[in-house]
């Protein structure tokens, strides 16, 4: 990604965390920190609600900003070339602002239950 769409794409995720963290909500640290563990319970089968479509769509997102080859390259319409990273950047930063809230009260609930069978 090139330095212009990298700055764009922060600016926009910043300003997404920055409005994302409420008081009496996690911390933007709380939430980075959980991102593995939400994963790791995800692939084990114990963190069912985040269903595996939206997976897929957070693993294509990363690796799309993360991808020198860009959907709207910069070089032709330079606008639209920031904005395509900044929208998938912004979309990404929410997405997970949001699961990670709703993994951590799920972790904080001590809710391993599945079908009725505790999972160690």
């Amino acid at each position: 990604m090139r330095r212009s769409n990298r700055a764009a794409a922060g600016a926009a995720a910043w300003q997404v965390v920055h409005e994302g963290v409420k008081p009496g909500k996690p911390s933007l640290w709380a939430r980075a920190s959980a991102i593995p563990r939400m994963l790791g319970a995800r692939l084990r089968g114990r963190y069912t609600q985040l269903p595996a479509s939206r997976l897929v769509l957070f693993v294509l997102a990363t690796l799309y900003i993360v991808s020198p080859i860009d959907l709207v390259p910069e070089l032709f319409i330079p606008i639209f070339g920031l904005a395509d990273d900044a929208v998938i950047v912004t979309w990404l930063a929410s997405g997970l602002m949001g699961e990670t809230e709703r993994f951590l009260e799920w972790e904080r609930s001590g809710d391993d239950y599945i079908q009725g069978h505790v999972v160690g």
